[in-house]
Formats: structure tokens, sequence, C-alpha cells
């Protein structure tokens, strides 16, 4: 199978390289991938599988990234790979997260230039980058980022914010608009759930937001029993709050039994509604509850 050159990586001795993506730093030795199964070492050199290769395309509306405030009732053109480089025990869309590239595949190839076609084919004003975790094919996001922009289309970004602060910042700077999502707001919650750290999504928010000047909103699927505690809310405002500010829209969306995580019930609205009262009473001017 074909792959591209990547970039963020170190190369080590003995034709190992560390891959400097994403705050696992994956040491890979020679014929290995890393943990999202996209990068790959191919003699000394890693390589991407997943440049130009989206495993979903789609026309959404701008609304389901979920976006509140940014081009309200347009159209945007999504493209999603497979692959993510966290392991949500609780994944709402693992299809495409723990889907894997391999030689037998008959892959669609969609350059750069022709997402950015087609999203202005499709009178979409924006390009998402979506459905799984689009910091894991960075170089394809990039080049539609760079092409997009002179041509009047945004790029957005829909993303678990667990990067490397150095490739975020080569990143967001290209990037109109985000949604990150915080999973929930404590390292043990990261630790057990989601084979991650809260610590470097923090630090991509307030990147994006305070350095990239980028439009950000946030997404915190509520799951009863595990992220749903008042003092969690509460301490999850308070960042926002003095690291991004009140006026950063916020989504908090009911989560469903999916993938490896049933033992907690589907969010029940009332839950929602009293996070959403409480972002309120707070002062945040944005809030949407999702799923309900």
């Amino acid at each position: 199978m074909s792959s591209n050159p990547a970039r963020f990586y170190t190369r080590l001795p003995e034709g190992a390289v560390r891959c400097d993506l994403c705050p696992r730093h994956c040491v890979i030795g020679r014929g290995g991938c890393g943990w999202c199964k996209t990068r790959c070492n191919e003699e000394g050199e890693l390589l991407t599988l997943a440049y130009a290769r989206p495993a979903a395309i789609a026309i959404d509306p701008i609304e389901k990234k979920p976006l509140m405030n940014f081009l309200p009732g347009t159209q945007t053109l999504s493209l999603g790979a497979f692959g993510c480089n966290l392991d949500c025990c609780f994944c709402q869309n693992s299809s495409l997260s723990r889907g894997v590239y391999n030689a037998a595949g008959d892959w669609r190839v969609v350059t750069p230039a022709e997402a950015v076609s087609l999203a202005l084919a499709n009178d979409c004003p924006s390009i998402s980058l979506t459905y799984n975790e689009p910091t894991i094919w960075i170089e394809y996001a990039m080049d539609i980022a760079r092409i997009a922009r002179p041509v009047g289309v945004k790029t957005v970004l829909v993303t678990n914010g667990f990067i490397d602060p150095e490739a975020a910042r080569e990143l967001y700077p290209l990037v109109d608009a985000a949604n990150i999502d915080v999973k929930g707001f404590s390292e043990e919650f990261y630790e057990s759930m989601c084979g991650g750290s809260l610590s470097p999504v923090k630090t991509a928010c307030e990147i994006f937001k305070n350095e990239a000047g980028g439009h950000l909103e946030l997404t915190n699927l509520v799951i009863p029993g595990r992220n749903d505690s008042p003092a969690m809310i509460e301490e999850f405002l308070d960042w926002v709050e003095s690291a991004l500010g009140l006026d950063t829209p916020l989504h908090f969306n009911a989560y469903f039994p999916a993938y490896h995580y049933r033992q907690s019930p589907r969010t029940p609205a009332s839950l929602l509604h009293r996070i959403g009262d409480r972002a309120g009473e707070r002062g945040f001017k944005f809030v949407q509850l999702g799923n309900i």
C-alpha cells in the first residue's frame, strides 16, 4: 500500500523513529506503526497511511460538528479517515476511530486540491476535518487548509485536542474554527476511560484560542456516574472561564452506551439541563445541549 512522508518525528538509532505529533511520542521500530495505526516506520522514515485517503465524505450542517457560532445555517464538506490517538472505551464513532488501512483496501484518493474543489462545487463555505481524529492526518489537514484559505473556504477542526504543542502551533494558525472535545475534567477520567491525559488537551485549547486566535467551541460528552459530578463540572467551568473566557461556546452532549463501555445509562435530559442551567448562572453566554 502506498504512503506519504510524515512530519513531526525524530530519527533514532538502529532505524527507529519517535513520532512527535501527539503526547504519546511513540517509538516505532522498522516496519512498525504507532498507536494510531496510521503513522508507520519504513526503513527509518516515518510515513502516513492516511494522506488523501478519506474513509468518509459527507455534506453536513455546520451545526452538526457541533458549532453554534461559526457560519450558522451553512453546509460543510466533512472529511474523516481511520484511526485515533486516544482509546475511549465509550467511543461514539468506533467504526472509524478503530478502523485501519490495509494493503487490500481500494482506497479513494482525494487530494487537498480536490477536497477544496468539492467544497466549492457543493456551495460549502467550509471544510470540516472530523469523524475520526484529524490530528493523526495532520499533513493532509495542513495542505487542505493552505489551499482552502486563499479561495475563501474556511477550515474547521473537530478534534480531541490530544496533540503535542509544537505540532499544534503549526496546524492551528491554519484553522479558522475548532470544536475541541474535553472528555472529562480529571486526569483519572482520561487515564481510565480514554487512555490519555487531560493536561495536553487544556494546553491545546489555550493555544488555539489565545495564540492562534481561532474560533473555539468546546464539547463535553456527559457520562452518568463518570464525569458528571457537580464538583467536576464546576472545575471545568472554572478553567474555561479563567483560561478561555465566558464567551467560549459550550456543548454538553448526551452519551449513549457504545463500543466497550455500557455500564452507564444514556444521559438523561434532566442532567444536561441542570448542567446547562449552571453554566448560564455562571455567565457563560453560549450553552447548547446535544443528543437529546
